[in-house]
């Protein structure tokens, strides 16, 4: 047995704390010291003992750090003795105890030999070997035992008896250290009743501090209650004040409010008069409309009376026309030519009505504007009498209302007319009422809006009168206006005049046209855009002799189309003729008509030229076809052609004269038909004119704002019956017999140039009687007109009919059995033999009976119908029956005898299968677990045109089907979707049918499998509803995975199986949650293991995200918002800059400004880049902030899958996975609904991670986090403890929030250490939870030295000389330090340490002096640069150290402090250093004086201490020699001095210092060697005298070698040194 604590050795303890041993030669070292401190303290005398009398009284009063330190470590020795003691206490019982049961096993197995020696001589007596034996061994076995509890026990003994003298041991350590403890006990009382006597007094202060905080509560009080009494004065008086001003304003409110009663009063009149009035206008306007609906109708009845009166004219002049013998079609034809002409020249004059009229217009416009003009302007001065473009015009006008055709062209009568110009009397001819018009519509159109930036410039006078009016300017015609073509013609007609000149021949003057032109006309027929055509025309002289011809040209319109090649031939005889090319190529396409000009001598003449594009001209043969007597049931048939004589094509469209039928291009909405005369056209055009005219007049009126939609709709009703009344005035009601004429196959298509199709015209009576049909021709060609004809028959009667031509049987299904029954009727006087013929395709599945009859003189006779359609009805019966529809039209003839035609009729059906078809006809539903139910779907499709209920019968106990448990009615084609639902109710396998039976007892059967499965894994819960979750809020609920296998005995109960295999061995089983992608689910733990008969616990979380995607797309949309709304303040910015520019044209701005936006931010966002978002980003936080405020909720359903495997997680490899089977696979199905958060962050861009950022340890940094209630309730809010040592703290909680209200969170960030932290901050409430993520990064001022031990050692310096020294600290944080440098001489705490007893008087332990000798003269004896300042981030500050004494001492000292922050100290360096009077120095030794100078100067150069100054200084060396009991070799005692030289930069004699020991042989018999013993030193140098001492053979060590020498050293001057040897042997370990 083995103790199981540590045990301590005498050494160990020793070291923990100082021993009896070390007090004594701490004691022996201060009597040293004590001994001669007297020598330089002998002028001293009094002052000394005052002064230790006060250090005495200080160190009662105050312990030193050092006492403390002692003090803390005698406490803990103290513990860990009392805590050794008992440990070793229980030990030595417990021990003990084990002792004692050895014993008791020992005398237990003594006891148990003895029985058993017994036993073996009694079998032995027995003879009974076999029972010997086994004794024997037991015996022995027995024996082993008895001597291992001996050898135990002697361990045990041992153990215990090594315990007792440790035990003894440390009571005797106790013992030594039992006054140590009643010390500081009495000191622990001593310290408590201090602490008493300072707590009474400071409660006596804070009494006296209470009393005086009353009082001054009292003061503030009285003064609250003056100030509360002063300010119910003012308040008072304010009151008054209010009262008064309420009272002046009352007054003036009741008038003003008068005021306004009487303004809306007249208002409110205004607009009853103004409403009055528009329900006037409003009533006029209907009883307009009314008594202009009963004139159109007027006119309608009239005009059809005038068309059948011209129809009959027209009709009786054709027949008048036939009988003479004439063409009543060419007559026909050239009096409609010249009605059609006559309504064009009527149209032509009034479209120069009322151009004219415009004319007039812009002449009175003009002359106000100029009379305008010269009001502002200064009368002009007289000018001379001229023709004016003005006087020429109103000639121009005033001519043509006379009836001119063309100007005269002397010169006389211009002068005539400038010096006489005629009145204008052509006002008179034009209404008044159409130049008021006119100047009302020009008067607005004109206005000039363009501002010029300059005045002056643009004066408005100055501009209108040079300002063309637009209206001329656009309706100005090509090649000029009439009158600038009249004044060309005449100014050439002058030219001419001198250059014609008459030829006269024989007497006679010849007189007519001098060339005849061979072809008359230049014509160009049926031109195509493009090509190039060419014409040759012959000009032939016709005048009496020679005469010239000379081209002039063409006309200006045809200038860009005619080319005419000419070669002038010279003088030509008569008869004579030339030849003129004339090319012609065609750019647009349209007609041109002109004439090519030539000269000749004796005048002008010109060649008509006329360019025709290619045209219709289409014709019928006859528009009447008569077809003559018919029998009803006979069909024939005529042709009508229709001929195009042009050279342009078109399609056509034959159809009735009641159709309507738009061709590809418009049509006009009312064509005039050919019947028509020219004067009911022109009477239809007035109709339409003059009511147009009244609309017009009526809606020039403003219309009432409340009655505008009505009216608009009355209009479009008007519009509507004007149209509706104009078609019916054109076109004659067709009868209802019309449509036994019928147009044949060719009722439209294309008719080519030069061509002629042939359309059949069929005649099929029907019904007896006389038929008229009108047909009618149109063409896509606008241009074209619809052509019409007519067409008559006569049917006659049969005697022989059936009522009921259709039989109609509706919908039939296959193999069943339908019934009707048929009436003929006859009107014939005799009795008819009749016979029912079936077609011989349907006589399988239609019958008539009987077959054959015989119907009686004007009576009936009925037949029986019977339909029974078999299966083979669609391959039978092909030709009658339509597969697709269904329907079946048979047709079914009765034969009459004597009658030509038999009689038809039709039966129709619609057959329809009984069929429903299942889809599909086999199931498998795979493995099942018995805990859960597997649903499919099926879909049942009625294939019959019929209804038909259904149902699934005989389902057995495992299965169901929804909807209506599998019962129902189906429609006509249509698809039902059941759910079968398969619940097993044990592991095997199952195979079934399901039977539908249809309402006429049709069955439909469904083959079904599926394996049954018992998983060894139940859950407890297999469907989780969670409830409504605010996004990024956590839901937890919990279940149990279960492992109820603990058996496999089969017959008892269930055992775990896959259908029929082999059951699940009993034994651990593991199951894994599979989690979709990207789910909110989390499922704690997803892996586990479950024993047999045990349960795992599962908590499922459900935690609701927004779309990574849907975020990124908002903050890309964001921010692309921002960059837009950037572009367009840049954008506006331009623009602003170049305002000036764009005001020189006011109308090309109001577009540039209209357009130029949506260009520039078109360009600009086809610029734009995508932006790159990351999930770290403020664009993201915010955006998805912004998307959670908006967030309108959202289901999900997921179903996570847990597969089962049999094994313990644990057992498996690294790499090797479990064999989970699929088919033991449990399902937990989760309804997960997402609401939107119900509090939300309104700050920070509504982000819930707050990043305090990087802040110093000690440091405090502080954020405002808004919070807001979004829904519409009040809130509880409950909060999550944060951790209390951490950095994170809540300054302000609240704990209710209520509906839309704001508040703010303060949180606070303060680290205490070098961490990055991150804590939640959860605020819960009924709702939900808020999250908010509190990061924070922690940063150490971490400051690294460069100086190795904190420890700077300047060395020695000459007195009243500087040393100067570098170092560097480097910043390792990541933050900015600013730091600050101090010397502790330099503290503000130097006073207090003045008053401390002088440190010379403690013991070398006890000194804790850190400031040693100083300067005289005040001034610090180091320095440093700088002593403040800022470190960044990795980089370095370098500081300088300045070593000044200013006398010598070996005790220089100062510590350096650096301060960050101004509260942590990061280092201190303690800085060191000596000085001398002369350049050299020996370090080493033992100390022989204190580290504190005296108080009293001696000066270097006092003459009365100059010998003392020589004197031999003494230095102490020591040796311990360590001497073992083995013989081991024993290394020497080694020591080392040090003798140096100082750098100086003061002039010397000497460079080097040189030393000499003295008596080395001496020594080296006392067994001290010593290497050197002499040498010279350089100056900054050191050398080291190595000194070592190995003790002769005749040495005792109980008496110590002393042994002295004398050394000295030459520089500057000379020093003597006496080295003390002093030799300890000490015994080894």
């Amino acid at each position: 047995m083995e103790e199981p604590t540590v045990q301590f050795s005498d050494e160990d303890l020793v070291d923990n704390f100082p021993t009896m041993d070390d007090e004594r030669i701490q004691l022996e070292d201060l009597e040293f010291e004590v001994d001669r401190s007297p020598e330089g303290l002998e002028d001293d005398g009094g002052n000394s003992s005052a002064k230790k009398e006060s250090a005495d009284a200080e160190k009662m009063r105050k312990a030193t750090t050092k006492d403390r330190v002692q003090a803390f470590h005698l406490r803990k020795s103290l513990n860990l003795l009392d805590k050794m003691h008992e440990e070793k206490d229980v030990f030595i019982q417990k021990t003990k105890g084990e002792l004692r049961i050895c014993r008791q096993r020992m005398d237990l197995l003594a006891k148990q030999q003895e029985s058993l020696a017994a036993e073996i001589s009694t079998e032995k007596e027995a003879n009974n070997m076999a029972a010997i034996g086994r004794l024997q061994a037991a015996s022995r076995r027995l024996q082993t035992e008895l001597e291992n509890e001996k050898d135990l026990q002697s361990k045990i003994t041992a153990m215990l008896k090594d315990s007792e003298n440790a035990m003894w041991h440390i009571e005797i350590q106790k013992g030594q250290f039992e006054d140590v403890r009643k010390h500081h006990e009495e000191e622990a009382e001593a310290r408590q009743r201090g602490l008493e006597i300072h707590s009474a007094q400071q409660l006596q202060k804070e009494k006296k501090a209470m009393e005086k905080s009353e009082r001054n509560r009292l003061l503030r009080a009285r003064k609250s209650l003056h100030t509360q009494k002063e300010l119910g004065l003012k308040h008072q008086k304010l009151v008054e004040d209010a009262q008064r001003n309420h009272r002046i304003a009352v007054k003036f409110l009741k008038a003003s409010l008068g005021r306004v009663r009487e303004q809306e009063q007249k208002e409110e009149m205004e607009s009853r008069k103004h409403m009055q009035r528009r329900m006037d206008a409003v009533l006029a306007l209907k009883n307009n409309i009314t008594a202009s609906r009963e004139t159109l109708k007027k006119f309608q009845a009239w005009g059809q009376n005038r068309a059948e009166l011209a129809k009959q004219k027209a009709h009786t002049e054709k027949e008048v026309i036939l009988s003479q013998g004439g063409d009543a079609f060419k007559y026909l034809y050239h009096q409609r030519r010249h009605q059609e002409l006559e309504a064009e020249k009527r149209v032509f004059e009034e479209e120069q009505k009322l151009r004219k009229q415009e004319i007039v217009s812009r002449i009175l416009k003009e002359e106000a504007e100029e009379e305008q003009r010269k009001r502002r302007q200064h009368p002009p001065s007289k000018s001379i009498n001229r023709w004016t473009l003005r006087d020429k015009t109103w000639k121009y006008i005033s001519d043509f209302c006379e009836g001119k055709t063309a100007l005269t062209s002397t010169k006389q009568q211009d002068i005539e007319l400038v010096l006489h110009p005629k009145p204008l009397h052509v006002l008179k001819a034009i209404s008044s009422e159409s130049v008021q018009v006119d100047l009302g519509t020009l008067n607005t159109e004109d206005e000039v809006l363009a501002e010029p930036e300059i005045p002056g410039l643009w004066s408005k006078e100055s501009y209108q009168s040079h300002q063309v009016p637009k209206e001329d300017m656009e309706r100005k015609p090509v090649g000029g206006s009439k009158m600038e073509k009249d004044i060309l013609a005449r100014t050439m007609e002058q030219l001419r005049s001198g250059v014609v000149r008459k030829q006269v021949a024989s007497g006679r003057e010849f007189k007519g046209r001098p060339f005849n032109s061979k072809p008359e006309v230049i014509h160009f027929k049926d031109f195509d855009i493009g090509k190039v055509y060419k014409k040759k025309i012959t000009l032939i002289n016709a005048t009496y002799t020679i005469n010239y011809c000379k081209l002039v040209g063409v006309e200006e319109k045809l200038k860009d189309f005619i080319h005419i090649d000419f070669d002038p031939p010279g003088p030509m005889s008569a008869g004579m003729s030339c030849e003129v090319l004339v090319t012609f190529k065609p750019m647009i396409n349209k007609d041109l008509e002109g004439n090519v000009s030539f000269l000749a001598q004796t005048g002008g003449f010109s060649v008509p030229l006329k360019c025709s594009t290619k045209k219709c001209s289409l014709s019928l043969d006859k528009e009447l076809i008569a077809f003559g007597s018919y029998v009803v049931g006979e069909t024939t048939s005529r042709v009508i052609t229709l001929t195009n004589v042009g050279g342009l094509g078109t399609k056509f469209k034959f159809l009735l004269d009641s159709e309507f039928y738009e061709m590809d291009e418009s049509q006009p909405a009312v064509k005039i038909s050919s019947l028509f005369t020219c004067e009911d056209k022109s009477l239809y055009d007035k109709i339409i004119n003059s009511l147009s005219e009244q609309q017009l007049e009526v809606n020039e009126s403003p219309p009432p704002v409340d009655l505008l939609s009505q009216k608009e709709s009355e209009k479009q009703l008007d519009e509507t019956e004007v149209t509706t009344a104009a078609v019916s005035a054109m076109t004659v009601i067709p009868s209802e017999e019309q449509a036994e004429i019928t147009l044949g196959e060719v009722t439209e298509g294309e008719i080519g140039p030069f061509s002629s199709i042939k359309v059949p015209i069929t005649f099929t009576p029907v019904i007896p009687g006389e038929v008229h049909t009108k047909f009618k021709v149109m063409f896509k060609d606008p241009q074209s007109p619809t052509l019409y004809f007519r067409a008559t028959g006569t049917g006659i009667d049969v005697p022989v009919w059936v009522p009921k031509s259709t039989v109609d049987l509706k919908i039939c299904m296959y193999d069943r059995l339908y019934q009707d029954s048929i009436t003929v009727h006859t009107r014939s006087k005799a009795a008819l033999r009749l016979k029912f013929e079936v077609c011989k395709e349907l006589r399988g599945h239609i019958e008539l009976l009987p077959e054959t009859g015989y119907i009686q003189a004007q009576s009936t006779y009925s037949v029986q119908l019977k339909f029974l359609p078999r299966q083979t009805l669609p391959e039978d019966a092909r030709k009658y029956f339509d597969p697709a529809s269904r329907v079946l039209e048979a047709p079914m003839t009765i034969r009459v005898a004597d009658q030509i035609k038999p009689v038809r009729f039709t039966v129709q059906a619609i057959v329809t299968t009984s069929d429903l078809e299942i889809n599909p006809s086999e199931i498998n539903f795979g493995c099942c677990t018995i805990y859960e139910a597997i649903r499919t779907e099926i879909r049942l499709s009625n294939l019959s045109l019929l209804p038909q209920e259904f149902g699934f019968v005989g389902l057995p106990k495992y299965m169901d089907i929804q909807p209506n448990d599998g019962f129902g009615t189906i429609l006509p084609l249509e698809t039902l979707r059941l759910h079968l639902i398969f619940q097993p109710i044990k592991a095997r396998e199952y195979k079934f049918d399901l039977v539908c039976k249809s309402e006429i007892n049709r069955c439909f059967k469904v083959s079904c499998q599926a394996v049954g499965v018992h998983p060894p894994l139940e859950l407890s819960h297999y469907q989780i509803k969670f409830s409504a979750t605010s996004l990024y809020d956590t839901s937890v609920s919990t279940l149990y995975v279960i492992n109820s296998h603990l058996s496999m005995n089969k017959l008892t109960h269930s055992v775990p199986r896959i259908g029929s295999e082999e059951a699940t061995p009993v034994g651990p089983t593991s199951f894994e949650f599979l989690l979709p992608p990207n789910s909110p689910i989390i499922i704690s733990p997803s892996v586990g293991t479950v024993l047999p008969g045990k349960r795992c616990l599962v908590q499922v979380a459900f935690q609701p995200v927004l779309p990574q995607e849907t975020i990124f797309e908002e903050a890309i949309q964001m921010m692309n918002k921002e960059l837009e709304t950037k572009t367009v303040r840049e954008f506006q910015k331009e623009t602003g800059q170049k305002k000036e520019l764009w005001k020189q044209s006011l109308s090309v701005v109001r577009v540039h400004n209209r357009e130029r936006p949506t260009r520039v931010s078109t360009n600009q966002a086809a610029e734009l880049q995508r932006p790159v978002v990351s999930a770290s980003s403020p664009e993201y936080q915010a955006a998805q902030a912004t998307l959670s405020k908006s967030f309108q909720g959202k289901f999900e359903r997921f179903v996570i899958p847990c597969v089962v495997a049999s094994g313990d997680i644990k057992d498996r490899k690294t790499t090797e996975p479990l064999s989970f089977s699929p088919h033991n696979t449990l399902y937990l199905e989760l309804w997960c609904p997402a609401v939107a958060p119900f509090i939300v962050v309104t700050s920070h861009k509504g982000k819930t991670v707050f990043n305090f950022g990087d802040i110093a340890v000690g440091h405090r940094s502080i954020k405002k986090i808004t919070l807001q209630n979004i829904c519409n309730e009040d809130l509880t809010l409950e909060y999550s403890v944060l951790n209390p040592n951490g950095p994170f703290v809540r300054l302000n909680p609240f704990n209710k929030l209520c509906s839309g209200e704001t508040q703010t969170l303060v949180l606070s960030f303060s680290p205490h250490e070098n961490m990055l932290a991150q804590e939640t901050l959860d605020i819960i409430t009924k709702r939900g939870t808020l999250s908010l993520t509190l990061l924070g990064m922690g940063v150490a001022s971490m400051i690294t030295c460069s100086i190795d031990g904190n420890i700077l050692n300047m060395g020695y310096v000459l007195a009243r000389e500087s040393v100067s020294t570098n170092f560097k600290l480097q910043n390792e944080s990541s933050l900015p330090i600013k730091f600050w440098v101090c010397l502790e001489s330099l503290s503000k705490k130097k006073a207090e340490v003045y008053q401390q007893l002088p440190k010379f008087l403690t013991s070398r332990e006890q000194r804790t002096e850190i400031v040693g000798t100083q300067n005289y003269n005040g001034q610090s004896v180091f320095s440093i640069v700088p002593v403040e300042g800022l470190m960044f981030p990795g980089k370095a500050q370098e500081f300088t150290v300045t070593f000044s004494p200013d006398h010598e001492s070996l005790y220089f000292s100062d510590l350096l402090q650096v301060v960050l922050f101004e509260k942590k100290v990061s280092h201190q360096i303690l800085l060191k250093g000596a000085a001398r009077e002369h350049m050299m120095f020996v370090e080493g030794g033992d100390p022989l004086d204190v580290p504190v100078e005296s108080l009293a100067v001696i000066t270097a150069f006092d003459p009365e201490h100059k010998e003392e100054a020589e004197e031999i200084k003494p230095i102490l060396v020591t040796f311990n020699y360590v001497q073992f009991d083995t013989d081991a070799t024993t290394s020497p005692a080694t020591r080392e001095l040090q003798v140096g030289c100082i750098r100086t930069t003061q002039p010397s004699p000497r460079k080097t210092v040189e030393f000499i020991l003295d008596g080395v042989s001496w020594l080296q018999h006392k067994g001290f060697s010593i290497e050197p013993s002499r040498g010279s030193v350089e100056r900054g140098q050191t050398k080291t005298i190595n000194i070592s001492w190995v003790p002769a053979a005749d040495f005792d060590p109980d008496h110590p070698l002393m042994v002295s020498t004398l050394m000295q050293l030459r520089g500057d001057v000379k020093e003597t040194y006496k080295v003390i040897f002093v030799a300890h042997v000490v015994a080894g370990f």
